[in-house]
């Protein structure tokens, strides 16, 4: 029997502060049959809706979006840290734990009534993806789902994004 994809993440307890549990997609992504896995379960999650776009948060929604996007047939809308787009964009801000951050997208990547996916490595508190989902709205996309390799349920993102229909890979009970 094969190895499941939890077998390749790699937890580091107490970083970044005491009382922590690091879940490290490193450890998925520099093994081939874990980003396998990652890469093919997130395609599965999705591969039966109807969407148009696929949606990636920077960076790492890039490194699992781009390739569900070509497996599926689909285009790749990159979602970037304010400044780092080169022509007009929309933006939204979204609370960190410590402050906040701002995202953006181009203004042209998603014309109204398109379909998307959202896809991340983690759902923690629902920021960053509540954040690009904002986006697709502002632009008059809809979101039929949010996926994610892995999602640390005590943090509880999933209340941020309530009104979604979201799917996970890997749920850990803790932070």
């Amino acid at each position: 029997m094969g190895k499941k994809l939890e077998d390749y993440v790699v937890t580091i307890p107490d970083f970044p502060e005491p009382g922590i549990m690091f879940r490290d997609i490193t450890s998925v992504i520099q093994n081939p049959e874990g980003l396998k896995l990652a890469v093919d379960g997130l395609t599965d999650m999705v591969r039966d809706l109807d969407f148009d776009l696929v949606i990636g948060p920077e960076s790492r929604g890039f490194i699992f979006g781009v390739p569900v996007a070509y497996n599926l047939g689909k285009g790749f809308i990159p979602v970037r840290k304010k400044g780092k787009l080169p022509r007009e964009t929309i933006s939204q801000k979204y609370d960190l734990e410590y402050g906040q951050a701002e995202v953006e997208m181009h203004k042209d990547a998603i014309q109204p009534g398109q379909k998307v996916v959202i896809i991340d490595d983690l759902i923690a508190t629902g920021g960053s993806a509540g954040a690009a989902a904002a986006l697709v709205e502002q632009l008059g996309g809809e979101v039929v789902r949010i996926v994610c390799v892995m999602e640390l349920a005590g943090l509880e993102g999933r209340k941020n994004l309530e009104s979604y229909d979201i799917k996970s890979l890997i749920v850990y009970p803790g932070k």
